[in-house]
């Protein structure tokens, strides 16, 4: 199992033919298995839940422990979205952003923006998943969620916060849905795009944001009025399309028996995927509320 999401990752598609992070074949029954899956212990990873073994047939694989499951990709997650929630509740009513303590407020939650980042980037680069660095990435990423989500409810709506959550979790849904029934085909092609799409996207809001901080204002208008509104859709298909790559990758990581550790990278992939969308959500709800 394998992360993508739009945070610069060595993790992706294996060189062949196939889906994401694992090779796409599934192991041949009584053939090896070893070219197919990159845990396979023994060159005859059958299936283990055969009960009838043909004379002369080579042996079965053992079952295997200590393999990634569902219930593990969701207690994981459930762990790593509960801290993003602890902690943007506390930065919310521990950090206000009223006139007395705006500065002080957006600077504290600039700077957990600026940590979690360093965090995320760490893990991206590690081979193997560190709990503490994904749950470390989670609290501090909800220090400036929080700080960011009631700035947006004082200052442009107060109902702007359930909107995008109510959004975040019916793309989440819906993707799900969509993935579940094959209506999203996630193969090789299918990576290259949203990798594409996806890296054209932050170099527009990088060159935006530099624009912003020489000229002031909103730099090339990227993030306000038609355009913000354009870019903020863009940005939430982007996020819907990077959940169908992680649904995919967890659904191979159990295919495989990937170990039990994998179930971290799976939870910090979905959580910074849906970060994003959430994010989007959020500055596309604060455009459309300014404009009425």
């Amino acid at each position: 199992m394998r992360s993508s999401n739009p945070v610069f990752s060595r993790r992706g598609f294996s060189r062949d033919s196939g889906y994401a992070g694992f090779n796409a074949q599934q192991p041949q029954a009584g053939g090896p298995a070893a070219g197919t899956n990159p845990y396979a212990q023994n060159p005859y990873a059958t299936n283990p839940y055969a009960q009838d073994a043909q004379v002369g047939a080579p042996p079965q694989a053992p079952e295997r422990t200590g393999v990634m499951t569902i219930d593990d990709v969701v207690a994981r997650t459930a762990m790593t979205l509960g801290t993003v929630f602890v902690t943007a509740t506390l930065a919310w009513f521990l950090l206000p952003v009223d006139v007395a303590n705006i500065n002080k407020s957006y600077g504290i939650g600039v700077g957990a923006a600026l940590v979690a980042f360093v965090l995320a980037m760490v893990q991206s680069f590690k081979s193997k998943a560190s709990p503490a660095l994904i749950l470390g990435y989670a609290a501090f990423e909800g220090v400036f969620l929080g700080v960011i989500s009631s700035a947006v409810s004082t200052y442009v709506t107060p109902g702007a916060v359930p909107q995008a959550v109510l959004g975040t979790m019916a793309v989440f849904a819906g993707v799900l849905v969509a993935y579940k029934r094959r209506w999203i085909r996630v193969n090789r092609r299918f990576y290259g795009f949203v990798m594409a799409a996806a890296l054209g996207f932050m170099l527009l809001m990088l060159v935006n944001l530099v624009f912003a901080l020489i000229g002031g204002g909103d730099g090339l208008g990227f993030r306000s009025g038609g355009l913000g509104i354009l870019f903020g859709v863009i940005g939430i298909v982007l996020g819907a399309c990077f959940l169908a790559l992680d649904f995919k990758q967890v659904e191979d990581g159990i295919t495989y028996g990937a170990p039990r550790q994998e179930s971290w990278l799976a939870a910090f992939g979905l959580t910074m995927t849906l970060v994003w969308i959430y994010l989007e959500f959020l500055r596309l709800v604060a455009i459309l509320q300014g404009d009425d």
